[in-house]
């Protein structure tokens, strides 16, 4: 009688629970076609702006491609609306389940999705300034010594400010972050004391005579160098100007 009991219990709530899961399923599909059609929609505006063709033609195509090889900004645009648009329907579809767990293991990712997506904004400015700059030092200054430093450095720079931004906004390994930092500079305060403290001072004297002997040329080189730059801005503003008139 008990066993006879606990399947009709198992059955009622099996036939119980099956509208929930058809209402999930339904609203899965509704999700899919209707993110489908949204990013078909906001890709063929893409397409019509010529987004990917801007790209190409402009000056930070160079340092975009090498960053991400096949880079597509309409790609990639209308893949994030695709998730963002579906991302709803499938809390929504969670919902209909009526299962307190999954419930709130998902309302948890929504709240962190607004991270997610302050991360990505993060990464794709970055990359946008570091592009940016790295195609403006390459059209002022060209090739010379001081312009492909600038070139490499600065955007490098850029984008590893923009990682421990992103790493901040993701909170992930806040703490590691932290250590490694305090770890590092505690090791280069170390090497100078003994370098200074512990008998190395004509070492250190020697490389900090070497070192400023090769600043004094370096300061050379990029005074000729920034004025290779200037030269060339000059031009590119006399020609701007002819070609207004």
């Amino acid at each position: 009688m008990k066993i006879k009991q606990s399947l009709q219990t198992a059955l009622d709530g099996l036939f119980g629970f099956l509208p929930n899961l058809l209402g999930c399923l339904v609203l899965l599909a509704i999700g899919f076609i209707v993110a489908k059609l949204v990013a078909a929609v906001v890709r063929k505006a893409l397409d019509g702006f010529g987004l990917d063709e801007h790209l190409h033609e402009s000056d930070a195509h160079t340092y975009v491609e090498r960053m991400v090889p096949g880079a597509s900004p309409t790609n990639g645009i209308s893949r994030v609306v695709f998730w963002l648009v579906f991302v709803f329907f499938l809390t929504s579809a969670i919902g209909a389940l009526k299962i307190p767990a999954v419930t709130t293991f998902m309302n948890q990712v929504l709240a962190y999705l607004p991270n997610v997506i302050v991360a990505i904004v993060i990464f794709v400015l970055a990359g946008l300034v570091a592009a940016a700059i790295a195609a403006a030092v390459a059209k002022v200054m060209g090739d010379t010594p001081t312009g492909k430093v600038v070139a490499t450095v600065v955007p490098a720079l850029v984008m590893v400010i923009a990682l421990f931004m992103i790493l901040d906004q993701l909170r992930i390994a806040e703490s590691i972050v932290t250590i490694a930092f305090a770890a590092t500079m505690g090791a280069l305060a170390l090497g100078l004391a003994l370098a200074f403290g512990l008998g190395g001072r004509d070492v250190a004297r020697r490389l900090l005579e070497d070192a400023y002997t090769k600043s004094q040329d370096a300061k050379e080189q990029a005074s000729q160098d920034l004025e290779t730059g200037r030269a060339r801005t000059r031009e590119m503003a006399g020609e701007a100007t002819a070609g207004t008139r």
